[in-house]
């Protein structure tokens, strides 16, 4: 419920456990109050009374004492009594960067609307929008602050329009999509960072007084760190303290920053990267920031979590998918790379289908005549070499052996060697006059471009009606650099990324529109685009190109945090690893993987008869807990040795799946125990031995774990849930 009091000028967001609120004062400038557990009885008209902050930067509005560098603003300016960082700057024609803008109006309406152009949490029957206009009269710009209220699922989002009502062009430098202050830098920074085939390690941070800036510069959200930052109390655990949360739905550059001033309050930010960016507002126009989910818990990590999640899975991905059980697939790529020959992979396809999976996946490599990084990116029709009939009739043999049929495609790249380089060499990111870098042999077409644009839409939108394709990995590979456009003006090569995004997100909104019943899977060298932007248009990712299982579970641990494991591509591959050489049990690989969507990313032709009999034991038991993994609540689980172990849990209304994984064995070491949490305490549960728990004893004393004799070992449990005796 959004409410508005005329008395305070006190604004209430109030949530199923949370509230937020900020105040218009009588000079109407608008102040952040609180945000956090639930209250209900009074307005705490009294907080900025209270305030006590020494400070000798100037009194505003010639009001003595009434300076905004001493007051938590909603939306903050630079220069105008308050010189910290501002949520916001903007350049106008007379060569100055202060603005002054002032409430003039809000409006509460159920509902939510759409940003154009950009990517959104759809609405639900529950929210509600606060919508409040701010206005700069002297230099006639409107500002718009939206405020969505998801009252059930606990959390709101927010973006920020601004319109120029003027004659002149203004000039955008920042505009952060969500700002708040907090009263205390007693805090912990969260964030997920890493590298490519080390994505999304969980990184913990004691503030002090400094500015702090997680961030993206390589034109995607990036492997190097997601666009997600959270605050939280020092002693917060998975199931205690409290966590103050932002997620930015975006794909493109980045930051979000935490700023402790010196009187040790604490900004916190998240917006599209200030660094690389400008926009030219032109008279009459409007710009739309991307939007920032804003969650918090009052109960830990593991209350973040499943509000991230049960909000991604209802309101971000694409509904027809999000509560869908996904196919078991077989990957080409680590089983052939580029050495496609039709009967080996018929071959494959055909020892899958004996094992169970049910989708095959064509990587890269089935296009123009691409037989290494090299060639053939733009040209994406079949090369006739290695499927000599064509690929249709490949599908018909895919599909006569009982499986669906996948595609890899790399829509934004093109080869230097490719027909559609040669006819259009503009048509690449590029400075004039300055060496375009190759990455993997490869450039990046502009999508800045509606020209590209519009024949990518043409040409993908060929391919998925000729073919019967029902899966797509739509790959892209690589960082952008030297970005600059040949269509765009020199006062308008700031804006390249930001225009890049909203023509991407353009084709996938297309082609996605068009070929509603294909499952498309982002990848971006693995994790590096894996972000609330890109699910709105695909609803899973492929985790990393890292398939070590032992390094998985860190990545796995990380992305976990916010996104739900329906979204996680987690695959069985071959070993030793491709990636580091690490040699782990094929049962420890086939856990790990069944934390997401299971599937294997090695030759199924080329087993022992043993191997093919723990595969297909693998393939039944992840059926078996196929909707408890993809559809079902996710708690990660306290181990007793922190770094030699993980574990995780799945719970839905018929089982419960436990998992366990231990890196090292220790010799002599006493016996161990792993405690579950989230059951219904008077609930009976069946184990695997038959033996039957209630659920208050699995929570207070829980389950044996076996001996460890060797690295690399992992255990995992079916918990029925039986009728009590």
């Amino acid at each position: 419920m959004i409410t508005f009091d005329e008395a305070t000028g006190i604004f209430h967001l109030q949530g199923k456990q949370t509230s937020y609120f900020m105040q218009k004062n009588e000079h109407n400038h608008l102040f952040h109050l609180y945000w956090g557990s639930r209250l209900a009885k009074r307005l705490p008209d009294y907080v900025l009374k209270e305030i006590k902050r020494a400070s000798y930067i100037a009194d505003t509005d010639h009001i003595k004492e009434y300076k905004l560098e001493r007051l938590p603003q909603e939306y903050p300016a630079f220069g105008n009594s308050d010189l910290r960082k501002p949520a916001y700057q903007l350049s106008f024609q007379n060569g100055t960067q202060i603005s002054d803008f002032r409430y003039i109006a809000h409006e509460i309406s159920e509902g939510k609307p759409s940003l154009e152009g950009l990517p959104s949490l759809r609405e639900s029957a529950d929210c509600e929008t606060l919508k409040i206009t701010l206005q700069d009269d002297y230099q006639q710009v409107s500002m718009f602050l939206f405020y969505t209220l998801y009252e059930e699922a606990d959390l709101i989002t927010r973006h920020i329009e601004l319109r120029n009502n003027s004659s002149d062009k203004l000039e955008i430098n920042q505009l952060n999509s969500a700002c708040v202050e907090l009263p205390t830098n007693d805090l912990d920074l969260l964030h997920l960072s890493g590298s490519w085939a080390r994505e999304t390690h969980i990184q913990r941070t004691p503030l002090s007084q400094l500015n702090y800036r997680v961030e993206s510069t390589r034109g995607s959200s990036s492997h190097e760190h997601n666009p997600f930052i959270a605050l939280m109390d020092k002693e917060t655990t998975e199931t205690t303290g409290s966590v103050y949360s932002m997620n930015l739905v975006y794909s493109g550059n980045f930051e979000a920053t935490v700023d402790v001033e010196m009187q040790d309050a604490v900004r916190m930010q998240i917006g599209i990267n200030s660094t690389l960016f400008d926009w030219q507002l032109q008279p009459g126009k409007t710009f739309i920031s991307p939007e920032a989910v804003l969650v918090y818990s009052q109960h830990g990590l593991q209350e973040l979590t499943h509000k991230y999640h049960q909000a991604y899975q209802n309101y971000l991905m694409p509904p027809k998918f999000a509560k869908n059980e996904r196919p078991i697939l077989v990957n080409s790529w680590e089983a052939c790379y580029f050495d496609l020959q039709e009967e080996s992979l018929l071959e494959l396809a055909s020892s899958s289908k004996e094992l169970g999976v049910e989708l095959f996946v064509l990587d890269d490599g089935w296009f123009g005549h691409r037989d290494d990084t090299s060639s053939s990116l733009g040209d994406w029709f079949v090369d006739k070499q290695k499927f000599p009939q064509g690929l249709e009739h490949f599908i018909n043999q895919i599909e006569q052996i009982g499986l669906d049929f996948g595609i890899w495609v790399e829509p934004e790249m093109i080869s230097e060697d490719s027909d559609l380089y040669r006819k259009h060499p503009d048509w690449c990111i590029e400075v004039p006059g300055r060496l375009k870098s190759y990455s993997r042999g490869q450039f990046v077409l502009d999508f800045a471009n509606v020209k590209v644009q519009d024949y990518l839409i043409e040409v993908l939108s060929e391919l998925f009606q000729r073919y019967d394709i029902d899966y797509v990995k739509w790959d892209m590979n690589r960082s952008m650099t030297e970005a600059g456009s040949n269509i765009l003006t020199n006062s308008q090569q700031k804006e390249f990324y930001h225009r890049y995004i909203l023509g991407l997100y353009r084709v996938l909104e297309t082609v996605t529109e068009q070929f509603p019943e294909i499952l498309f899977e982002n990848c971006a060298g693995g994790g590096g685009r894996f972000d609330p932007g890109m699910m709105y248009y695909m609803p899973q990712t492929w985790t990393s190109d890292d398939t070590d299982a032992i390094e998985r579970l860190t990545i796995q641990e990380g992305t976990s945090l916010i996104y739900p494991a329906i979204s996680m591509g987690a695959h069985v591959s071959q070993v030793p690893n491709h990636q580091i050489g690490r040699v782990t049990p094929l049962n420890t690989r086939g856990v790990v993987a069944m934390q997401g969507n299971f599937g294997y990313e090695m030759d199924l032709s080329k087993l022992s008869t043993e191997e093919k009999q723990e595969i297909q034991a693998q393939i039944d038991q992840f059926k078996l807990i196929r909707s408890t993994v993809q559809l079902g609540k996710f708690y990660r689980l306290a181990v007793p040795v922190k770094d030699n172990a993980k574990a995780w849990l799945f719970i839905d209304d018929q089982q419960v799946v436990v998992s366990y994984v231990q890196i090292h064995a220790k010799p002599n070491s006493p016996s161990k125990r792993l405690k579950l949490t989230g059951l219904n305490s008077e609930t009976l549960y069946q184990l695997p031995s038959g033996e039957k728990r209630y659920g208050d004893e699995l929570m207070a004393f829980g389950l044996a774990i076996d001996v460890v004799h060797k690295d690399f070992y992992s255990q995992q449990w079916i918990l029925k849930k039986v009728e009590d005796e």
